[in-house]
């Protein structure tokens, strides 16, 4: 039985690299989804102003509770 050609073996190569790389980006999707940057950001902005939000209202219980002294 003879050997392929490189050529043959270097197309065999590239496809199962493809593949590899196909199934890795649907795992990935898959696991994350496929959300946009846009609303990437905008979830982190809203995530931004909640964490903003309690500190202000941390900083207004500790202000109160200074002044109650």
């Amino acid at each position: 039985m003879e050997r392929p050609s490189q050529g043959v073996q270097l197309l065999g190569s590239l496809l199962a690299a493809l593949a590899i790389a196909a199934v890795a980006v649907a795992v990935v999707t898959a696991q994350f989804g496929p959300t946009s940057s846009a609303e990437r950001e905008l979830r982190e902005e809203r995530l931004e102003q909640r964490e903003e939000a309690i500190e202000e209202r941390q900083e207004l219980l500790e202000e109160r509770l200074e002044q109650g002294r």
